[in-house]
């Protein structure tokens, strides 16, 4: 599928893998409306239009989704980024771990990513088909703690599991439609969230992936979603982008 003179919309899109990504789309000539709770700080980009949202609450979501719709020209893209990585142990020093954060956890990077996922498809499903019938697709970001939690990770592994679950019924779901569905689960990402810890600590990281033995970086997710947004028989798949790690459970 061309990305030119098409809408996408990127969620997360002002740090990380949200923003590399639209910024991958913008220069293969998409009209990209990057979502995000805060786009004060959000970097200046040719075609990145940013819209200020939580994608918990349907009725932000259904107004950038709108103003993506109404671009001019049809909307073919979601690459569902937003999410949060909160630790806590099931039993820890402080007690049982708190309920309203697992819920907050499950309703930002669960929820958020399924409220996105219908409302665009809505929109996405009322576009005129490309001449295979295909109208559209969307890419959700899982992790590889969906498959290897490790100690501290309840919510958010529970968080990510659920979006890999939601992949294939999704793409059958939405098949009749020629919108395709797809989640990348990554590794170990160089964003924002580790910019805080030692390079010390990053090194340890990277040590423990097989190969290439480095952390990833958010260009090579946008990479990714470039090459499953280009490859239309690409459909209900979960792709690891890990280097082959496999976590430990600490």
């Amino acid at each position: 599928m061309q990305l030119a003179d098409t809408a996408a919309i990127v969620t997360g899109g002002a740090s990380g893998l949200g923003a590399a990504t639209a910024q991958a789309l913008a220069k293969q000539g998409a009209q990209v409306f990057a979502l995000d709770l805060n786009i004060d700080q959000a970097p200046a980009v040719d075609g990145v239009t940013y819209v200020a949202a939580d994608v918990t609450e349907p009725a932000q979501v259904q107004a950038a989704v709108d103003q993506a719709a109404d671009a001019g020209v049809p909307l073919r893209t979601v690459v569902n980024c937003a999410g949060i990585g909160p630790s806590a142990r099931i039993l820890g020093k402080k007690g049982v771990h708190d309920l309203e954060l697992y819920a907050t956890v499950v309703r930002i990077n669960l929820i958020g990513t399924f409220n996105v996922l219908t409302l665009a498809a809505e929109k996405i499903a009322a576009t005129e088909p490309l001449a295979d019938g295909a109208r559209g697709v969307v890419i959700n970001t899982a992790s590889i703690a969906a498959y290897d939690g490790q100690v501290g990770q309840a919510a958010y592994s529970s968080s990510k599991g659920g979006i890999v679950g939601l992949t294939l019924p999704a793409a059958r779901d939405l098949a009749q439609y020629g919108i395709r569905v797809l989640t990348i689960a990554p590794g170990i990402v160089e964003t924002p969230m580790l910019a805080t810890v030692s390079e010390e600590f990053r090194a340890s990281l990277a040590a423990g992936v097989p190969f290439p033995q480095r952390l990833a970086r958010p260009e090579e997710y946008a990479q990714l979603a470039l090459a499953i947004i280009d490859h239309d028989y690409l459909n209900g798949e979960v792709i690891r982008m890990d280097g082959a790690l496999r976590m430990a459970p600490r």
